[in-house]
C-alpha cells in the first residue's frame, strides 16, 4: 500500500468503529469475537467493567498476561477501554495502565468511565491513562523507551497499515524482560492488495491480517526472535458478502506473546536447560500454561530451549522458575516447534460462541 493510500485507510478505520459500529452485534464476521474461556479471577474483574465499555469492545483474544500485579501496563488500539478497566483491576492499585488508539469517539467511552471504574475498584486516585494517537507513530508521542513492563493490544495490529512500525515502537518501549503480548487476525496467505481497499474488510479485521510467516518475519526483524503462540481459533465467515470477496483465504485469531530479552537466537535452539515452576502465582498455583506447547507443571522439571531460558531469567517470571542449565554445550534444535503455525491444532471456530 503507497503513502497515498494510507491516511484514507486510517480515516476508514476511525469512521468504521466510530460511526459505523455500535456495538459488537453490528460484526459481520467472527474476527472481533472472543472466543477464550476467561478464569475466574478474570470473569470477576470482568462483572465489573461498565456496561456501556463491554459494549464496544471488538477484541479478538484475551490479552492478559499473567502475573501483573503491580505492573506498568501499555494498550495499543485500546478503543472504549474494556481492556483497559480490566488490566486496571488486575494491576492494582499500584499498577499503571496507559491506552492509546486513534479513533476519538471510542476514546470518548473510556474516558467517561473512568471515575466510575475508580469507584467500582475503590482506588483513591484512578490508575489509567488515555492517548489519542496513532499506534504507527508511537515515536511521535511523549511515551518513554523502556517505561513499560507489559503492551498487549487485542485484534488491532492488522489494522496497522505499517505493522513493522508497531513492532519496533512496541520493542523500543518495554523494559528489559518486558513482553509483547497479543491477540490478532492472521491468514494462511498474503491477501491480495485489492482486498485492502475495501473498508468493510479492512474494518473487520480481514484484509489487513497479516499472513502468518510474515508475521514471524517482522517480529524478528523489531527484535523480538521468538515468538511463543499461546492460542489459536478458526474463524468463520457467515457472511456471504465477505465470504464471497475473501474467497479460498483461511483466517484464525491467534495470541502470541513477544519477549524484549537479549541474546536469543533466531531459531530455537537446545543447550540442555530445564525449568521447574515453583508454583508461586496465587492465580496458577498447580501449572502455569507461557504457551501452546509450554505448560508446566508445579515442582515437574521441563525441557526449555535457550531461547525460553534467556526470557525466563529476564522476565518478571524469575522468581518463579527453577533454572538448571548453561550455554557452554550445543546440543541442536530445540524439537520441531520453531514455527509457530497458528492454523495448525486450532480450537473450535469462533462461530461456536459469542463475543465475551
Amino acid at each position: 500500500m503507497d503513502d497515498k493510500s494510507e491516511p484514507q485507510t486510517h480515516l476508514e478505520v476511525q469512521r468504521y468503529y466510530g460511526e459505523v459500529l455500535e456495538s459488537s452485534d453490528d460484526l459481520k464476521t467472527s474476527a472481533c469475537c472472543t472466543v477464550v474461556e476467561p478464569d475466574a479471577y478474570v470473569k470477576a474483574a470482568l462483572a465489573e467493567v461498565h456496561d456501556e465499555v463491554h459494549a464496544r469492545y471488538y477484541g479478538c483474544g484475551l490479552a492478559l498476561p499473567e502475573k501483573l500485579d503491580g505492573l506498568r501496563v501499555l494498550d495499543l488500539g485500546c478503543g472504549a477501554g474494556r481492556d483497559v478497566y480490566l488490566l486496571s483491576r488486575l494491576v492494582g492499585e499500584q499498577g499503571f495502565v496507559a491506552g492509546v488508539d486513534m479513533t476519538p469517539a471510542q476514546l470518548d467511552v473510556a474516558r467517561d468511565h473512568q471515575e466510575y471504574h475508580r469507584e467500582k475498584f475503590g482506588y483513591k486516585k484512578s490508575n489509567v491513562g488515555f492517548l489519542e494517537a496513532n499506534i504507527e507513530h508511537l515515536d511521535d508521542t511523549d511515551l518513554e523507551s523502556g517505561s513499560f513492563d507489559a503492551i498487549v493490544s487485542n485484534c488491532v495490529i492488522n489494522l496497522a497499515v505499517d505493522k513493522l512500525a508497531v513492532l519496533n515502537s512496541a520493542f523500543r518501549l518495554l523494559n528489559e524482560g518486558g513482553e509483547l503480548y497479543f491477540a490478532d487476525v492472521y491468514a494462511d496467505r498474503r491477501v491480495p492488495s485489492e482486498l485492502t481497499k475495501d473498508p468493510v474488510l479492512y474494518g473487520e479485521c480481514l484484509s489487513g491480517a497479516l499472513y502468518w510467516r510474515d508475521f514471524l518475519d517482522l517480529a524478528a526483524r523489531a527484535g523480538f526472535a521468538t515468538p511463543i503462540l499461546v492460542e489459536s481459533h478458526a474463524i468463520d465467515i457467515e457472511d456471504a458478502d465477505v465470504s464471497a470477496k475473501t474467497g479460498d483465504i483461511q483466517f484464525c485469531s491467534a495470541t502470541y506473546r513477544l519477549f524484549k530479552a537479549t541474546g536469543q537466537e533466531s531459531s530455537i535452539e537446545n543447550y540442555g536447560h530445564t525449568a521447574t515452576y515453583r508454583g508461586t502465582l496465587a492465580t496458577h498455583p498447580e501449572a502455569i500454561q507461557l504457551g501452546r506447547d509450554l505448560m508446566f507443571e508445579k515442582h515437574k522439571s521441563a525441557s526449555i530451549s535457550g531461547n525460553l531460558a534467556r526470557i525466563l531469567q529476564a522476565s518478571r517470571f524469575s522468581d518463579d522458575f527453577d533454572l538448571i542449565g548453561e550455554f557452554a554445550a550445543h546440543m541442536g534444535a530445540f524439537g520441531d516447534k520453531s514455527e509457530q503455525n497458528p492454523f495448525q491444532l486450532m480450537s473450535a471456530s469462533a462461530a461456536s460462541a459469542g463475543c465475551c
